[in-house]
């Protein structure tokens, strides 16, 4: 079967590999029709993803359909159209027991820890299926990707009216606004780039774009910040709210200081989000079926899996306006 390797940062080959040979207990062979690239692909790709060891075959979001299924408690079948939740947990530590799957202490992620989804067929847990009879493939690949602004969105618990910010206008910072705007929410988003301050303001209907560091009258009582910028992530502390919640999305590789007194006399409210949970992906689905949410704007590139290897060049040229890329199976 076609398979996409990435053997050391910059060169990603296309391969042939064995197809799966047998069906595990509680597993499913899916044959996968879309991978969608995200920024942990990019940071892989580069040579900057953390807990990342080369070879490795990328991949964690997907649309796939089921070849073969071996579960006696599922209902799934061949056939099913199925976006994957591609977290997989040990369900016997303590945060498993507590239902904080994505918490897991040994958490693998398809695509990072161990191989993923840009091959033909890939073995996954049948737990990890989510059907749809209505989504396309391409609307299926992009439910993980929205699971992670679903997630922080329900860290944030946003009540109706409230003012937020979302710092970040990449992938991870525009999954953050459908869950906003469906809380009510009054949403600013800030970022470096104009390009994507405009695609926020004319697709995704926020109701207004800044440059960062632009004091906000009245401040934010959300931030949310996707950057994994330590500079910005501390100036969240000067631009909350009294009695804010700052959500720290975006993910940086070190340690961080805030002033102290400064935090308690705000009492200000951080919290981390780390993807997501199996609730988060049911929920998208339904979202996405029923209308409320439109992924159309999001898939900006796309490839079959022979042509990705010489187009991810142009991809990451600054001109290219890569928002989203789409690989075909």
């Amino acid at each position: 079967m076609q398979t996409l390797i990435l053997d050391k940062p910059g060169e990603l080959r296309l391969t042939e590999s064995p197809k799966p040979d047998r069906c595990p207990p509680g597993c499913a062979i899916v044959r996968v029709r879309r991978v969608g690239i995200c920024g942990t692909d990019w940071h892989a790709f580069h040579g900057r993803q953390p807990f990342f060891t080369y070879p490795r075959i990328l991949g964690h979001e997907l649309g796939v359909e089921i070849v073969e299924i071996d579960d006696e408690k599922s209902d799934l079948m061949p056939g099913d159209r199925c976006a994957v939740e591609p977290y997989l947990n040990c369900g016997r530590c303590s945060a498993c027991v507590r239902g904080m799957t994505n918490c897991c202490s040994n958490l693998s992620v398809l695509g990072v820890h161990i191989d993923g989804g840009m091959r033909e067929r890939i073995v996954v847990p049948a737990t990890k299926l989510h059907r749809s009879e209505k989504l396309t493939f391409d609307q299926l690949a992009l439910v993980e990707t929205l699971a992670i602004g679903c997630h922080a969105v329900n860290r944030a618990q946003i009540q109706a009216g409230e003012d937020v910010l979302v710092i970040g206008a990449g992938p991870i910072g525009l999954s953050i606004l459908p869950f906003a705007q469906l809380a009510g929410a009054r949403i600013t988003v800030a970022d470096i780039s104009p390009r994507r301050l405009e695609f926020c303001r004319k697709q995704m209907g926020v109701d207004s774009v800044i440059a960062p560091e632009t004091n906000l009258d009245p401040a934010p009582t959300v931030i949310f910040d996707a950057t994994g910028n330590a500079q910005s992530m501390s100036r969240c502390f000067d631009s909350i709210a009294q009695g804010g919640r700052i959500v720290f999305v975006g993910l940086f590789q070190g340690d961080m200081t805030f002033n102290d007194p400064n935090f308690h006399r705000r009492e200000i409210t951080l919290l981390a989000s780390r993807n997501a949970v199996a609730g988060d992906f049911k929920r998208i689905i339904q979202l996405i079926e029923a209308g409320r949410i439109d992924t159309t704007p999001w898939i900006t590139h796309r490839a079959t899996c022979d042509r990705v290897v010489e187009s991810i060049r142009e991809w990451l040229a600054a001109e290219s306006g890569l928002l989203k890329a789409i690989v075909e199976f």
